[in-house]
């Protein structure tokens, strides 16, 4: 055999490189994992914030299955707006105005017979429209909405 430069038995193979490895990663993932995690902990604040501020709501629901009389339901519900409105703006609604008023702060359907009952209905009625209160007073216990958010939402 010659001793040539082009001879094959003085190739080499080809080494390659090790993998990139997995750990420690580079350091804008310490960045990404950073705002996730800052992220991660807005939304679990945003949520306990959330199921506090709602509190008055799920008490006010529990209450509402232990009431037995329309002249209950009715002070549930006001008890209920006392938590979130003014009491100025609460306290002096009687009779009709305190439907309209009812009716204004949630997206609840509020027909005739309940309206009555609100109105005129202190004393006990039947069982039936007992219950047609109460489920209309569950309806606007969760679905109401506070002024300023009625205001922001329709911006």
């Amino acid at each position: 055999m010659k001793n040539d430069a082009t001879s094959l038995d003085r190739m080499h193979d080809i080494v390659l490189p090790d993998a990139i490895p997995w750990w420690p990663p580079a350091p804008g993932w310490y960045v990404v994992l950073a705002a996730m995690g800052g992220v991660a902990l807005y939304l679990v604040y945003r949520s306990w914030r959330h199921w506090e501020a709602n509190r008055y709501r799920r008490q006010a629901l529990r209450e509402l299955e232990q009431v037995h009389s329309i002249l209950e339901v009715s002070e549930l519900l006001r008890r209920t707006a006392l938590m979130v409105v003014p009491r100025a703006e609460v306290a002096a609604q009687t009779g009709a105005a305190w439907t309209r008023w009812l009716a204004a702060h949630a997206p609840v359907a509020m027909d005739e017979q309940i309206s009555r009952q609100l109105t005129v209905g202190t004393y006990d009625g039947s069982a039936g429209e007992i219950e047609g209160l109460k489920q209309y007073a569950a309806s606007w216990i969760q679905q109401h909405r506070l002024p300023e958010l009625q205001q922001r939402e329709s911006r």
